[in-house]
């Protein structure tokens, strides 16, 4: 477990937590900040933090990073279309109808499932439900996501997704009203 320790500067104060740590640790988006906050891995002041705590001049801020979760997903022989593959990474050409990971009602059947087929080495960041998956796509959403396949590539990409320097290009369709 990696632990970091960081003094909140005077220029800093008066910033939510979540948003505070957000500017400190860009390798990390914010979402995954509040999940490691809400499970206890952020004291503030050594007491257990909240997302919402509001930091201040001087205070200490303890985060605490779990080592990436062991994938228990299922590989599934779901045919991908790959755009591109090097070592670090793999794009892949998501089809409509196509859930990215597993979550509720679908256990099975989705992008990891194939990945974890086509390569069972992806990074661990995501966690166990989302081994690789820099970024999604909805459901019903058909298009290109980048998927890691070590820990510094989702690192690496996470930041460029935080810091907006992916262009991202959308086309919608729509018949009827």
């Amino acid at each position: 477990m990696k632990a970091h320790q960081v003094i909140v500067p005077k220029g800093s104060a008066r910033l939510r937590l979540d948003v505070f740590l957000a500017n400190e640790f860009s390798q990390f988006s914010r979402s995954r900040l509040q999940q490691l906050i809400r499970g206890g891995c952020v004291e503030l002041n050594r007491k257990p933090a909240r997302p919402r705590d509001v930091v201040r001049t001087g205070d200490v801020v303890d985060l605490r990073e779990p080592p990436a979760e062991k994938i228990d997903n299922q590989p599934e022989a779901i045919p991908l279309d790959i755009l591109f593959e090097d070592v670090d990474l793999i794009v892949i050409n998501k089809p409509a109808g196509l859930v990215v990971h597993p979550g509720a009602g679908h256990a099975g059947g989705t992008l990891v499932n194939a990945l974890l087929h086509y390569c069972p080495t992806l990074s661990g960041i995501g966690g166990k439900e989302r081994p690789g998956i820099v970024h999604r796509l909805d459901k019903e959403t058909s298009g290109c996501i980048v998927v890691a396949k070590n820990d510094a590539t989702h690192r690496a990409l996470s930041i460029q997704f935080a810091e907006r320097t992916v262009d991202k290009i959308y086309l919608a369709l729509v018949t009827g009203k």
